[in-house]
């Protein structure tokens, strides 16, 4: 599961504007926090509304919750899925394919193998027998496919939608305030954010700011940006991650296509796209990425665009602006 970077958001709290009530809702799920900004004629919060679209998405794809269906999946036993599993189902398969398998829902067994998951793992052991072989064997999205109202998947497989879900609920949320006429809205899950119109108070784009990569634990500004109808997500190797015994630092995200947590220069992926699902998946994707691998793939993907921060060769911050991110 991915660490996301958290964005920290610049707003006023306002009331009324223009005769549109300012509503701010704020609170936890999905073992994170969530702000919701919204102007709106209607003297309504819509939480009763919202907090039930955030509980079907949890009763779904929950890898928490023993009675979600993902569980009930994981654990081989015969379950309907809904139509929010199906959706994300449909979107990362979409993503898993641009990405050439980059993005995988299906690694869980190898997150648990390399010790970022609920089990621990020896690193420097465990490579040496085969496990990781028969482990590959279960993984790869290809292998999953949705059959009418069930899922077609290896027995003992494990399917986790963590890199993916949270981007969702964010489009979800926004779906349903674009249904009640509501235009002006900012929306975050744990740093998954969807912006549309105006932060009306100042009668100017929301305004966001993100995270510079830190080891310390500390936390500051890199860089401040405008949101314009736009969703944006943002993933970083710098705060989870492992070190081998000779130095390397391994990140908490897996390359699917060899099995092993990336090893990589990269410590921060921030994704603009047009859906929020879309950059949730993206962002995790592109750390199993060398730089010229991410340049290449955004030559040919002129509808998302992104900010990387990396390590050079001198240990020195760079970032890549591509698709004109900025």
């Amino acid at each position: 599961m991915k660490n996301n970077v958290f964005l920290l958001f610049l707003f006023l709290f306002i009331y009324s504007c223009n005769n549109l009530r300012h509503t701010s809702l704020t609170g936890l799920v999905y073992g994170t926090t969530y702000n919701i900004q919204f102007y709106s004629s209607a003297n309504k919060n819509f939480s009763k509304e919202i907090d039930s679209i955030l509980n079907e998405i949890d009763n779904s794809m929950s890898t928490y919750k023993s009675t979600s269906i993902i569980s009930k999946i994981n654990n081989n036993e015969s379950v309907e899925i809904d139509n929010h599993f199906k959706n994300v189902f449909n979107s990362s398969k979409k993503i898993f394919q641009k990405t050439s398998g980059r993005f995988d829902p299906s690694i869980g067994l190898l997150v648990n193998y390399w010790g970022f998951g609920p089990e621990k793992f020896d690193i420097e052991s465990d490579i040496k027998d085969d496990k990781l072989s028969y482990l590959l064997q279960k993984v790869g999205f290809d292998k999953f496919e949705i059959i009418d109202d069930n899922i077609k998947r290896p027995f003992d497989s494990y399917i986790d939608f963590n890199a993916i879900a949270k981007g969702y609920a964010v489009d979800q949320i926004g779906n349903f305030l674009i249904k009640k006429k509501i235009e002006n809205y900012l929306i975050e899950i744990g740093g998954e954010i969807i912006a549309s119109g105006l932060n009306m108070n100042k009668n100017k784009p929301w305004v966001v700011a993100i995270d510079a990569p830190r080891f310390d634990g500390d936390r500051s500004i890199y860089s401040i940006l405008e949101l314009n109808n736009t969703s944006l997500a943002s993933s970083g190797t710098y705060r989870k991650f492992k070190i081998d015994s000779i130095g390397n630092r391994y990140a908490h995200i897996i390359n699917p296509l060899s099995g092993y947590p990336s090893r990589t220069n990269i410590l921060s992926v921030t994704v603009k796209a047009t859906s929020c699902i879309d950059a949730d998946a993206y962002a995790t994707a592109l750390h199993t990425m060398t730089i010229e691998e991410i340049k290449d793939f955004f030559n040919n993907n002129s509808d998302i665009s992104s900010l990387v921060i990396f390590e050079n060769n001198n240990n020195e911050l760079e970032e890549l602006d591509l698709n004109s991110f900025y």
